[in-house]
């Protein structure tokens, strides 16, 4: 089989300048060319054959003498015959005339740039001159200044989805008859395909290029454009202003919020300053009649008339308020004496009357009595009697109770309002005001009985029991004296020193000195560092009794011993007599 390489020259077009007739101008068509009508193209041709038939023009032939310009003529007049036939043929057929007016001259120049009064004269007739290759009839016109965007959108759509009937036979390159075998022509055939479908996209490049510049060019777009631009800077603008707007605003109820919390801020540390203020005046001025009270009471309670102890004085200014303590005061400074004792009396009882029916009040609506609500007169009934029966039944004071009275005492010192009753509720064991002033003079007030002092603490530092080692045990047992002083069970009384005043009541081993001796050798500043020291050195400690002994000066360690033995059986014996 042929390669490309050997076809490659062979069956090309020869040059056919001064060939090509013009098929409209020999039909008298010239001025309407592609516009003409089947109709006129058949008339036309009718004209042209009778006027330039050979039998019509033999007239002429015969004019001629010379034969040879005879022969001449006559070919002449054939041939131009023949062309107005073949002109005919080739516009009368569809195919073959659509392909001629593909190839007629025709202005393919595409315009660029104009000024913008000059657009509809520039690209009018470039947009009409090629409309004619437009398979969709009629083409839309360019229109006017004034055309409806509507329109325009309408024409630019339509070039921009352009259909052309345009064909390209003069792309061609090869002639199919000069074909030398079926291969050949099948091969030039492919090669002139090629060509026709270059020319078209070049066609449609061409077309799109006409199209792009009169799009960018148009007044109506470009100013419809302008209007689009200046209507989105003005919603972004409005955008912009509406938020600014919106900042301005929340940042002014921000403002008016932080100026009104100020504000309340300024009123409440106003009214927390008068309210403190007020306070402190009348602290002042209760402080200022209590001290007046305890003034006025000093005389009678510094004498005990009518037994007027100081706590009385203090639970009136405890209770009272300051137009209560004013009243008071202004009636004791008018008595004197029995009578000041006496106003103090009535006014620390008749407190103690009002406050009973209070606390049995507050009780019941502690224990939720549905009688607080209705009738307070069988409320206080009531209060009353529970009153009696508790003070016919009152329950002693436990050590518990006793703690938390104290450590009450400390934490609401004198001062605070409503002391009791804060001290009341914070004990928690439902005991009255009464009880509590009572307990503050019978309890707390009470000292301590020194004859069981030396006990208790014994009992406190009682240590944990051990087993000790032998070896520890025969340590002990040498350290410990031979023979520990006896005290002989008397019925006798105990001196000041709690040892009894019999003067053979101690036995003393090993020619020891006598009990009355050795008690002469202890100082009270050497028993009270003994009695510290066994406090600070508890039986567990390591070394103890050597600790002990430098402890109290002068004394040793068998005499600390000793003395210890002796004030434990001092202190049992005076039990016993008790």
């Amino acid at each position: 089989m042929p390669s490309s390489d050997t076809y490659s020259s062979k069956g090309k077009k020869k040059s056919s300048e001064g060939m090509l007739q013009d098929h409209y101008a020999l039909l008298g068509l010239g001025n309407l060319r592609f516009l003409a009508t089947e109709e006129q193209i058949r008339r036309s041709y009718r004209e042209a054959a009778l006027k330039h038939h050979p039998d019509k023009l033999a007239a002429l032939l015969l004019a001629e003498e010379n034969e040879t310009a005879k022969q001449a003529k006559k070919d002449e007049i054939e041939n131009i015959f023949k062309a107005i036939q073949e002109a005919y043929e080739v516009l009368i057929d569809p195919v073959k005339r659509r392909m001629y007016d593909s190839t007629d001259e025709f202005d393919d120049e595409i315009p660029t740039d104009c000024a913008p009064q000059d657009f509809f004269k520039v690209f009018g007739p470039a947009f009409m001159r090629n409309g004619r290759w437009s398979v969709n009839q009629p083409v839309p016109s360019l229109g006017e200044e004034n055309t409806p965007l509507e329109e325009v959108d309408s024409l630019y759509g339509f070039w921009y989805s352009f259909k052309s009937w345009r064909e390209f036979p003069h792309a061609d390159e090869f002639d199919l008859e000069q074909a030398e075998s079926r291969d050949h022509k099948r091969w030039m055939e492919r090669q002139n395909s090629k060509l026709r479908e270059r020319a078209k996209k070049e066609e449609y490049a061409r077309i799109r290029t006409l199209v792009d510049n009169a799009y960018k060019r148009d007044p109506r777009i470009v100013r419809r454009k302008e209007e689009e631009k200046a209507a989105k800077q003005r919603k972004k603008e409005a955008k912009f202003l509406a938020k600014k707007l919106q900042e301005e605003e929340a940042a002014r109820l921000a403002e008016e919020e932080r100026r009104k919390k100020e504000e309340e801020d300024r009123r409440a540390a106003e009214a927390a300053l008068n309210q403190k203020k007020v306070k402190e005046k009348e602290k002042k001025l209760l402080r200022k009649e209590r001290t007046r009270l305890r003034t006025l009471s000093g005389p009678v309670v510094s004498q005990r008339v009518l037994d007027l102890i100081e706590d009385d004085v203090e639970t009136i200014c405890m209770l009272f308020e300051t137009e209560q303590l004013r009243s008071l005061c202004d009636e004791i400074e008018h008595k004197e004496g029995i009578g000041r004792a006496q106003l103090i009396k009535d006014a620390l009882g008749g407190n103690r009357n009002s406050e009973e029916p209070k606390q049995a009040e507050r009780n019941a609506r502690q224990n939720g009595s549905p009688e607080v609500k209705g009738n307070v007169t069988v409320v206080q009934s009531k209060q009353e009697n529970l009153l009696g029966s508790y003070e016919k039944k009152e329950k002693p004071w436990g050590r518990e109770e006793i703690e938390l009275l104290k450590k009450g005492m400390l934490k609401y010192p004198k001062g605070t309002p409503l002391r009791w009753e804060v001290i009341a509720e914070y004990i928690g064991t439902e005991r009255s005001v009464e009880e509590i002033l009572k307990a503050m003079k019978t309890v707390l007030l009470q000292k301590p009985d020194s004859s069981k002092a030396f006990d208790s603490f014994l009992d406190k530092r009682k240590p944990a029991q051990t087993i000790s080692s032998p070896l520890h045990m025969r340590q002990q047992e040498a350290d410990v004296p031979e023979k520990v002083p006896e005290i002989v069970n008397s019925k006798k009384p105990l001196n000041s020193n709690g040892a009894q005043n019999h003067p053979e009541a101690l036995v003393v081993a090993n020619g020891a000195s006598s009990s009355t001796e050795q008690q002469d050798e202890w100082s009270a500043v050497q028993e009270k560092a003994l009695i510290q020291a066994l406090k600070t050195f508890p039986k567990e400690t390591n070394q103890r009794w050597e600790r002990v002994a430098a402890a109290v000066p002068g004394m040793t360690v068998i005499h600390c011993k000793k003395k210890f033995a002796m004030l434990k059986e001092n202190f049992r014996n005076k039990k016993n007599v008790e």
